[in-house]
């Protein structure tokens, strides 16, 4: 795994979240991911507007691999993870993982694409950030 820091954000399991056996519906757990992207993106000084406005750039989800493990259930409190695997000129690898204290329950590799919020064309990954995310 890389040497990037790992952040961690907690999300209660709401009823909202749960099927009617009370099972987290699994395309639920893309939402958590992206709530956890969203904040460890913040401990770098940029919220997603802040940065479409800012810098001209947004990241968007280009493919993304989960496997279920176990599931999460109505009132659990997960914690989210999100952590640089790899960073390319445009691309972003993110490895994310669902756990439930110890228990990994779901794990995920996303792939971001830096693109021009006009053209919405790809382009590098602003050095600012670049330059927090180094080794």
């Amino acid at each position: 795994m890389s040497k990037h820091k790992i952040f961690s954000w907690p999300i209660r399991v709401y009823f909202q979240d749960t099927d009617a056996g009370g099972v987290v519906y699994h395309a639920n757990y893309l939402n958590f991911m992206e709530r956890s992207r969203t904040e460890w993106l913040r401990t770098f000084g940029y919220s997603n507007a802040g940065m479409m406005k800012e810098l001209g750039v947004v990241f968007v989800v280009r493919s993304l691999k989960l496997e279920y493990l176990k599931p999460a259930l109505l009132d659990d409190l997960v914690h989210v993870t999100s952590q640089i695997k790899e960073i390319g000129r445009s691309r972003l690898n993110i490895h994310q993982t669902v756990l439930r204290g110890d228990d990994v329950l779901v794990e995920g590799e996303v792939h971001l694409v830096c693109v021009d919020v006009k053209a919405f064309k790809p382009v590098s990954v602003p050095e600012v950030l670049r330059n927090q995310w180094k080794d």
